[in-house]
């Protein structure tokens, strides 16, 4: 096995009532100019009000910017990014969810750059980061994305998504407190939820995977599969939110490390031909996904089905890794997320469409412990589409 590299935001604070930490951390960095990137729904609800009020009570020049959308267009952090630019501010928080965050990390770091964002995109952009950018403090409203622990921000483009990824879009400081979640309505607790259980699955079976991200990943998974259909059923149930924040927080620390795989990169298609939120399309995918890959983690899928609360000690690993594909069917039903693409509204006719750009998501891809090819990548989508897992013939 080789080297596993390690790598984690410098700063987080984690635990009901984080929040006070803030401003604390804002003094460290003394800027005179903040600009606070939220979306428009939670600057409605006053949520926000919680972030800019306290910074504005101590006289910082505060800016709300609320033009942000759920899985946003490259063109939406453009406008951000020039936002940030042109108004000359010397740091950037982040409120929200991965949206949000991910928007934020965006402008912070290439509000130092020259050129679009289109420049600097994983599989077609020309210019790489180079530069740190303004100091980034980002505090998640939901659990699921990760998004403030990782290096990613992820965008869409016309049929599927890429990114912008460098170390530098890492938080200086992340602050997760399941507080800010409680007003989180049950669809997007539970599309976000299995959004970050997806990130603890694909990462523990990742061919990146170490002795250190499996144990945040199981972690993580133990957490969600207790959580989450409680915080779906009662959002002011606080241990459950507790428990679904630390879990997409290690869930985050555990993908970060060691990748996600297949499900996400057959998600991206889904969301950016179809717009179904990032969660949704992980959710209806990973049961088909590792069903499909099954043969080739039997012994890991059987650690999965513990972590998720079931027991495979009297199971023979092929029973034991057959259970754990079941086992994440029922949970994503029990949430009440559709389990096949139809039930989207995804039509028959699209599956080749979505196959191509599956294809296309090659970084993703190669972390998956069976390799997907394009019959793969078609196979998985059609029974997906059908409702039946599959497996490679």
């Amino acid at each position: 096995m080789n080297a596993a590299k390690l790598v984690f935001t410098p700063l987080s604070y984690i635990g009901w009532g984080a929040l006070k930490e803030l401003l604390p951390e804002v003094e460290k960095y003394g800027p005179q100019k903040i600009l606070v990137v939220t979306d428009p729904m939670l600057a409605k609800i006053g949520l926000t009000d919680k972030v800019t009020g306290p910074l504005e009570e101590q006289g910082y020049s505060v800016t709300l910017y609320t033009e942000v959308v759920p899985e946003p267009p490259v063109e939406i952090g453009e406008k951000l990014v020039s936002f940030t630019r042109e108004g000359g501010f010397d740091m950037v928080i982040g409120v929200g969810g991965g949206s949000a965050l991910d928007l934020t990390k965006l402008a912070s770091v290439l509000a130092v750059h020259e050129g679009p964002v289109t420049d600097y995109l994983n599989l077609t952009g020309t210019r790489t980061v180079e530069k740190k950018g303004l100091p980034k403090i980002l505090i998640p409203t939901t659990s699921g994305t990760g998004s403030e622990v990782t290096n990613i921000s992820v965008l869409s483009l016309e049929t599927t998504k890429d990114v912008v990824t460098h170390d530098y879009l890492l938080a200086d400081v992340a602050i997760i407190d399941p507080a800010l979640t409680l007003s989180v309505p049950p669809k997007v607790t539970a599309a976000t939820g299995i959004d970050a259980l997806t990130h603890a699955v694909e990462a523990y079976i990742s061919v990146n995977a170490s002795p250190t991200t499996d144990g945040l990943a199981l972690q993580a998974i133990r957490l969600i599969a207790r959580s989450l259909r409680r915080a779906v059923e009662n959002g002011n149930d606080e241990q459950a939110r507790i428990d679904m924040s630390n879990g997409s927080y290690i869930a985050g620390l555990a993908f970060f490390n060691a990748g996600v795989a297949g499900v996400h990169a057959l998600a991206y298609p889904l969301g950016g031909q179809f717009h179904i939120s990032h969660g949704e399309s992980n959710a209806v995918l990973l049961p088909y996904v590792m069903g499909y890959i099954r043969s080739s983690c039997v012994t890991r899928m059987g650690d999965i089905l513990n972590a998720l609360g079931g027991n495979s000690a009297y199971l023979s690993d092929e029973e034991a890794s057959y259970r754990c594909v079941e086992e994440l069917k029922r949970l994503v039903n029990d949430v009440g997320i559709p389990d096949t693409l139809s039930g989207f509204d995804v039509p028959e006719s699209a599956l080749e469409s979505l196959t191509q750009d599956g294809v296309k998501q090659k970084r993703i891809l190669a972390r998956s412990p069976l390799p997907l090819h394009e019959d793969d990548i078609r196979n998985i989508y059609q029974s997906a589409f059908e409702g039946a897992v599959v497996e490679p013939q």
